[in-house]
């Protein structure tokens, strides 16, 4: 049987099923067609996206997630990049 699959925004309509408007865990899962355990992981993850963290390994759900990402990843590159010109030139 095949994993499947849904789309950032169908996830992200979940997480605010029960965490933006009040809906249990239950009525969320028959209104989508999905178990419970992953809407705990999408209400969780939504929890931290507005508490301004990145959930690990997840897609962003919120829009200005993947822009922070890529801003992040900047980040540490120019961070490596700054380390090599620290480094003294080899004689």
């Amino acid at each position: 049987m095949a994993r499947r699959s849904f789309s950032t925004a169908l996830k992200q309509e979940i997480a605010c099923l029960t965490f933006g408007q009040g809906y249990s865990e239950r009525p969320a899962c028959q209104a989508v067609g999905i178990g419970p355990a992953a809407v705990r992981h999408r209400v969780e993850q939504l929890r931290l996206e507005r508490g301004g963290k990145i959930a690990e390994r997840s897609k962003a759900l919120t829009p200005q997630q993947p822009r922070i990402q890529g801003l992040e990843v900047q980040i540490h590159r120019i961070g490596r990049e700054k380390e090599i010109l620290k480094r003294p030139p080899r004689s």
